[in-house]
């Protein structure tokens, strides 16, 4: 007799998405239900029949959304991400669900990622490359600086901070580091300092995020901590987009006290980011406004999107569902 296939419900795919969930081993043994829209309260009952449902950073797994689809059978939710701060994990576990998540999928292509930030804002190159478009050779106002010399700080170091600070080293900066875990030995082998967070905000040119969203770094760039970094200092995020205020760094922008913002990510990206909003207005005035800075690059969430970080997402998305139909234990270090 034919084992059935589980069925998941894919909220909020893109073609990517589909491609490589299809394409990873095992993939044929799990019946996909692919949907466009994200998961909601309002569209939580497209998951009936369903025994799990896999998600990404912008659906919603509040406590309303985990009772619909404990009632309608669901056993698993499979996040295709790292990050958890859109799941109540408080109701998931007092309704029985279990949840997955991708914990490593390519630190360094969100690592490289950052790197190409910080080239291209201090750089100009995205300003360069327009210019040169439309036959503009001139090189006034593209001046950068060297980043020989000057101070790094890095605020996070996970596998993604680590490989960043072990970057920046290469270029010969001088890295602090802040981290309410710290390793020690990692610091020692690349000659990196770990310090306070407000020394590091006070004597770093560069400032590169790469901490996940809790009560203690929401918004951890704030309007203090932004007044006590250096004038002209360069600010990446490529982590979560709560941990920056932004009213205040608009503020800190249009006093000009910041040199620079790159940003990968957005606290109101929802909605927004992943999608083609070309032909619509946007309604969002803050991102409407950095957008009008000069000094601000911001890329969609695409700091992840390498072809090896999607395949080992669908890899290790597919391989759970598998074992939760089987009855086997999950892979290790993926549970919630």
């Amino acid at each position: 007799m034919e084992t059935r296939k589980p069925i998941v419900g894919v909220f909020d795919t893109k073609p990517y998405d589909r491609d490589y969930l299809t394409r990873a081993v095992g993939s044929g043994e799990v019946a996909w239900h692919f949907h466009d829209f994200r998961l909601e309260p309002e569209t939580a009952l497209a998951a009936k029949g369903a025994q799990a449902v896999c998600v990404f950073v912008n659906d919603v797994v509040n406590r309303e959304v985990v009772e619909g689809l404990a009632a309608s059978g669901v056993g698993l939710v499979a996040l295709r991400c790292a990050g958890f701060n859109n799941v109540d994990l408080t109701a998931v576990k007092e309704l029985g669900l279990v949840v997955t998540r991708v914990p490593s999928y390519s630190p360094h292509a969100v690592a490289e990622h950052a790197i190409a930030l910080i080239l291209a804002l201090n750089r100009k190159i995205y300003r360069a490359f327009n210019r040169v478009r439309e036959l503009n050779f001139s090189l006034n106002g593209l001046v950068g600086f060297d980043l020989y010399g000057k101070t790094a700080g890095i605020v996070g170091t996970g596998k993604t901070g680590r490989i960043v600070g072990e970057i920046l080293r290469g270029f010969q900066m001088r890295v602090l580091a802040s981290d309410p875990y710290p390793n020690q030995e990692w610091a020692a082998k690349n000659g990196i300092t770990y310090v306070e967070m407000s020394t590091l905000v006070k004597e770093s040119d560069l400032i590169s995020l790469h901490a996940p969203l809790t009560p203690q770094t929401d918004r951890i760039i704030n309007a203090e901590t932004l007044a006590q970094m250096k004038p002209g200092v360069i600010l990446v995020n490529v982590s979560r987009g709560r941990l920056v205020h932004t009213k205040a760094l608009i503020k800190a922008l249009k006093s000009g006290h910041v040199g620079g913002v790159a940003l990968d990510v957005y606290e109101e990206e929802e909605g927004v980011f992943f999608e083609d909003l070309s032909l619509e207005i946007l309604h969002d005035d803050e991102l409407a406004r950095l957008l009008t800075f000069p000094n601000v690059l911001v890329t969609a969430h695409q700091a992840f999107f390498t072809r090896e970080a999607l395949s080992e997402i669908a890899r290790v998305t597919v391989e759970n569902v598998r074992r939760f139909a089987g009855k086997e234990a999950l892979l290790e270090g993926t549970v919630l």
